[in-house]
């Protein structure tokens, strides 16, 4: 076993340690599991969102984009820091409107806003969708990079399944404290290493990062701007406005803000995150130094730029410290994304149909769905295949269809009622699934379309569509319902009779 490996099995232990001590001194409940009881203060909120950015695509796919795509990568850090800038008014709403409500769950608050049962059981189902293909996504790079941290000492097959082990067991036990108390160790490790590397690598081998982008240049000048067609300035603004909306409506982003203190913690975490964000930035730089240092890597190989330049440049312990950080960059979102779709499920499906279910067996029903969901999560890990592809473009604009009902839900929403919500839901959805599956785009059906329309997001125009069609159906439906009335209501008799 070489020192890499060991590195990384250590960090591996401590992060099962961490999580399981978590739980040390509290009794466990569905609050405790899901929210923390709502008690968790502005730095564990800040440590949780972090963790939903700084996932195994800081290492994969941030320095693999910047290697294959170029300047497209840029959206990543675009659309983070304006998700951060909007919740700054969005998310305090939300978690005051559950703290009123008790609500602990993405389905709670759709079913509870818009009184409507079945678009919690539609809300849980589209979140639990989402996520799948993102906890994959995960585990399979989890596998990836221990493996080549190890030099090949164990199997992606045998990383992916550990992993898989570790995050289940403390979610299991320790719901959102586990994932809060792991975070901790996996920020420090993140903020060391990306930071060490983004650096170093530049200057040992350009002199610097001005050196490092004109040697990209002269030898891969078109990576340094956006396409003309295709990954244009229209898809980028776009995908930005898109994913900047949807962020915090992942069930996972979503939890976390359920999990706040309070709305103070909230609004310092919007302020500061955009800065924090930006160190993705030094992930790029190694993207662009391997598009030099490593050149010749085809498709997804691309994403293993970063793993690969660190193997040429460093020794084996380097690259052990390397490897671990990776493996917590993907064991502190999977955990969370277990617990958020679980408790999803368990409030959106489960208590629809047991309504009196105890405390006890919803938390019991909930560790049921981590098992449920990491189980269908693993096997797609294994078999792979062409249905795990589609989920994943679709995710964000499967979960995008839920802005418009989540913008309405703070006003008055005769404009925009529960049938009108679900009806766009659907609506969006179904053309979103439409266009991946097929790969239709605008131009399909308006062949003289420029490009610059054309290349506008698929999930931002099945939104617009969304929005058109819940207006009309709350209308119709809210004019239905008051002939409704109208007509069940009779004047009392005169009396005739004198």
């Amino acid at each position: 076993m070489n020192v890499a490996l060991l590195i990384i099995f250590a960090f591996a232990a401590l992060a099962l340690f961490l999580g399981i001590r978590a739980t040390h001194g509290k009794e466990m409940n569905v609050d405790e599991f899901a929210v923390g009881n709502k008690g968790f203060g502005t730095l564990f909120i800040f440590l949780l969102i972090a963790g939903e950015v700084y996932t195994t695509f800081t290492f994969l796919g941030g320095s693999g984009w910047a290697y294959s795509k170029g300047a497209a990568a840029f959206y990543v850090p675009a659309y983070i820091c304006l998700a951060y800038v909007i919740s700054y008014w969005i998310v305090p709403n939300i978690w005051r409107y559950a703290k009123q409500n008790h609500i602990i769950s993405q389905p709670d608050y759709f079913a509870s806003k818009f009184n409507s049962p079945i678009l919690g059981l539609v809300v849980s189902f589209i979140g639990t969708i989402a996520l799948i293909p993102y906890i994959v996504i995960q585990l399979k790079g989890l596998g990836i990079i221990v493996s080549e941290a190890s030099y090949g000492s164990i199997s992606p097959l045998a990383a992916s399944t550990i992993g898989a082990i570790i995050a289940t067991i403390y979610v299991i036990i320790s719901g959102i404290h586990g994932s809060a108390w792991t975070a901790v160790l996996k920020d420090i490790m993140i903020l060391f290493v990306i930071v060490f590397l983004g650096i170093y690598i530049p200057f040992h081998y350009f002199g610097g990062i001005q050196p490092l982008f004109k040697a990209v240049e002269a030898v891969k000048p078109d990576s340094l701007v956006l396409s003309a067609e295709g990954l244009s300035i229209s898809w980028f603004v776009s995908t930005v406005i898109l994913n900047a909306f949807s962020f915090y409506l992942l069930p996972n982003s979503f939890s976390v803000v359920l999990s706040a203190k309070g709305e103070r913690s909230l609004k310092k975490n919007a302020i500061t995150l955009p800065l924090y964000t930006l160190l993705l930035l030094f992930a790029f730089f190694i993207g662009f130094a391997a598009i030099i240092e490593i050149p010749g890597l085809q498709g997804a190989d691309g994403d293993l730029s970063l793993l690969r330049l660190t193997l040429q440049t460093f020794d084996p312990w380097v690259v052990g410290i390397v490897g671990a950080a990776g493996l917590l960059t993907a064991l502190v979102p999977v955990s969370v994304m277990l617990m958020s779709a679980s408790i999803g499920l368990m409030t959106g499906f489960y208590k629809l149909i047991a309504p009196q279910a105890s405390d006890r067996q919803q938390l019991i029903v909930s560790k049921v769905f981590v098992l449920i969901i990491i189980v269908v999560a693993f096997i797609f890990t294994v078999t792979g295949g062409n249905a795990l592809a589609i989920l994943n473009i679709m995710s964000y604009s499967f979960i995008a269809q839920l802005v418009p009902a989540l913008l309405f839900s703070f006003f008055n929403q005769r404009a925009f009622n529960k049938f009108g919500a679900m009806a766009g839901i659907i609506t969006g959805v179904a053309i979103v699934l439409y266009a991946t599956v097929t790969g239709a785009k605008l131009a399909d059906a308006f062949p003289s379309i420029p490009p610059i329309i054309n290349d506008i997001n698929t999930g931002a125009i099945a939104m617009a569509v969304n929005v058109i069609i819940a207006i009309l159906v709350s209308l119709l439906t809210n004019h239905l319902i008051s002939s409704g009335r109208e007509e069940t209501y009779q004047e009392p008799a005169k009396d005739l009779v004198k």
